[in-house]
């Protein structure tokens, strides 16, 4: 499947605000960022989380630099073969991803099907 960086960028927000309030209101000093590949150039990894989870911060206050999100666009594009697919993997990884920010590790997403 092939899709510019643009239209990719705006599914990517549209199926953030397609997220529960409950789900994203807890976000602090989040952003969200899509880039092509990750840095090993592979295409397995469709996101990462970037950041210190909620559970494992001490101390958290202004100066901070912010957590990242990344969703990976050209490892979406590999993956699904139509629009529909890649919404619902989009989905998904911004539900496991932003699950890493709340301390949600990935055997807890397996148990709760998100991994």
């Amino acid at each position: 499947m092939e899709m510019d960086a643009a239209p990719f960028e705006e599914l990517v927000v549209d199926e953030l605000d397609r997220l529960p309030d409950e789900m994203v209101d807890g976000l602090e000093n989040v952003v969200f960022v899509v880039e092509d590949r990750p840095e090993d150039g592979s295409l397995d990894l469709l996101g990462l989380y970037d950041g210190l989870a909620l559970t494992e911060r001490t101390q958290y206050g202004s100066g901070e630099l912010p957590d990242r999100i990344v969703v990976y666009r050209e490892s979406h594009l590999a993956a699904c073969d139509t629009v529909e697919e890649l919404r619902d993997e989009v989905h998904t990884t911004l539900v496991h991803e932003i699950a890493h920010f709340y301390g949600i590790d990935d055997d807890q997403l397996h148990e709760l099907g998100w991994a």
